[in-house]
């Protein structure tokens, strides 16, 4: 009885050591098989990453896998070195390898014609006459004055005042021209450009304080922008009232 207990229990400690020697040798296997494959390290993403999200921001959304090098696409990144400011420029799925080229400049996001809202401003959007804006010349990424003119009434005169200076544009839609010449009609190349028509909306980056007086001119006032660079000189002379007599 005792022959028959020790041989079970040799049998069983030569089962585990075969089973211990096959799992190295086939660890082994797969090491030597993935290093004939050239291994890579690179991120790949391990929960959804919406468009717009910034690299600094990505954290255990994405971790460092090995893989075969033949399965590693141009581009793959395996280091976030020069990639700080980015943001990604699509969504990104779990299991997708994070690629240099969907990470893009937060400025590639923005739509056609417009220019970000600086951190702690906000948007306000007034509609004018091409004649009030510049001529309709005006495009996102300009700065703006903003003169106001409210009619007078009860003994009190009118008058056009300007207190607000290089405001940005950030949105100009509905830039308006004239139709095209008839057909037939013959054009010289020194022709006088389309005068502008129509109206036209202009968005402006604005604080809160600035948005208010925007909103009491446009309601009440008489709105006319002018063109002014960063580098436009800042005279006020306090408002023109009356007439010019």
């Amino acid at each position: 009885m005792k022959i028959r207990i020790i041989a079970g229990a040799v049998m069983a400690v030569l089962a585990i050591a075969g089973l211990a020697i096959i799992s190295a040798y086939v660890g082994t296997a797969d090491a030597r098989a993935l290093d004939a494959q050239e291994p890579r390290e690179v991120y790949l993403v391990t929960a959804p990453i919406p468009e717009g999200t910034p690299v600094d921001e990505l954290g255990e959304s994405i971790a460092l896998h090995t893989v075969p090098a033949a399965v590693v696409p141009d581009g793959a990144l395996s280091s976030l070195g020069g990639q700080s400011g980015k943001v990604a420029g699509v969504d990104l799925q779990p299991g997708e390898q994070l690629l240099e080229s969907r990470l893009v400049d937060p400025e590639v996001l923005e739509a056609p014609g417009t220019v970000p809202v600086p951190e702690g401003l906000q948007e306000v959007t007034i509609q004018l006459d091409a004649p009030r804006v510049v001529g309709g010349q005006l495009t996102a990424g300009d700065t703006v004055g903003f003169y106001v003119s409210f009619e007078g009434d009860e003994g009190r005169e009118s008058k056009t005042a300007k207190d607000l200076h290089k405001i940005l544009v950030t949105s100009v839609q509905g830039a308006p021209s004239t139709a095209a010449p008839a057909e037939g009609t013959e054009t010289s190349g020194n022709a006088a450009p389309a005068v502008p028509e129509g109206s036209m909306l202009v968005t402006l980056a604005v604080n809160a304080d600035t948005a208010e007086k925007i909103v009491f001119a446009s309601e009440f006032g008489r709105i006319w922008l002018s063109l002014e660079p960063e580098d436009a000189e800042e005279n006020d002379n306090g408002a023109t009232r009356g007439d010019f007599e």
